[in-house]
């Protein structure tokens, strides 16, 4: 039954291939875990075996409810075949965390039809302030995880998940991030957006990955932010991939409808950039050993 289930989700949505890639994904764990004052869901997939694991962190983008359930079915597998644990927190009004806050979308319509406040502040306010302020609180959770390599956790996102990925960068050590799509429906629109993100590549504390399909709405975020980290003197890499499907649509949703497209060269940035955790830890494992 469970088998069935997640085909049928990943069938619907076109990317079966991938979902199946390393066999049947094993049913995620749901976790609670603070962020402030509320309490928020989360998905857990663990590899085998005893840890700690390398972890990816997975900022989800901006659908509604559980629809972003269908994205780590496709994804996470990949990740737990080469020994990635991996974690997609719920933001507030999504999701698991539905209940604990309203829909980032609403609030942002809601801002611009009954507060006449600007549509594209609004969208800032929430990603830099309540949005952010949960993936920290995410990370904290996982740090406190026994099964975590602290050493080793990355950030990875697609589309309003990219954005999360950028500020999350310029607050938190993590060893690495992957910006796919982000903020392609929003660049155009929003300079206070733009300046933001700018801000976060500039002050970024590791390595981005940024990729997009040549097809998507808007390819100028990945490519102004892989300049902007190249100036400051950051490393970064960026891959613009053939087009996928025929419309923008479809290529906004490579990252999660095309994940055999861009994996490969997403878990070689993440194990070349966070392999530092790994060496630290076996050296220090030798350094036991012979002292006993």
């Amino acid at each position: 039954m469970k088998y069935l289930r997640t085909l049928t989700i990943c069938s619907a949505l076109g990317f079966a291939a991938s979902c199946w890639a390393s066999g049947a994904p094993e049913t995620p764990k749901i976790v609670r875990f603070p962020s402030g004052d509320l309490t928020l869901g989360g998905e857990l997939f663990l590899p085998e075996g005893e840890g700690p694991f390398p972890v990816v962190l997975f900022n989800h983008g901006s659908a509604p409810k559980m629809v972003n359930s269908m994205a780590s079915a496709a994804i996470a597998p990949n990740f737990i075949e080469k020994g990635w644990a991996f974690f997609m927190p719920y933001r507030r009004g999504q999701g698991l965390s539905e209940d604990q806050g309203t829909y980032i979308m609403e609030e942002i319509s809601d801002a611009k039809w009954f507060l006449f406040e600007s549509a594209e502040e609004k969208l800032v306010e929430l990603h830099k302030k309540d949005h952010l302020n949960d993936q920290m609180a995410a990370l904290e959770w996982l740090r406190t995880q026994p099964f975590v390599d602290n050493t080793r956790i990355a950030t990875v996102g697609n589309s309003f998940g990219g954005i999360q990925v950028m500020l999350g960068m310029g607050r938190a050590d993590y060893c690495a991030g992957v910006n796919a799509s982000g903020a392609a429906q929003s660049w155009a629109d929003s300079q206070e957006l733009r300046e933001l993100l700018r801000s976060a590549a500039t002050v970024a504390r590791a390595p981005v990955f940024f990729f997009q399909a040549e097809n998507d709405y808007d390819l100028s975020p990945s490519r102004e932010l892989f300049s902007v980290m190249e100036q400051a003197g950051k490393k970064a890499k960026i891959q613009i991939y053939p087009k996928f499907g025929s419309s923008k649509n479809d290529g906004h949703s490579l990252p999660y409808r095309g994940v055999a497209v861009w994996f490969d060269d997403a878990i070689q940035f993440l194990d070349e950039h966070c392999e530092g955790g790994k060496l630290n830890k076996s050296m220090q494992s030798t350094a036991n050993a012979s002292a006993d």
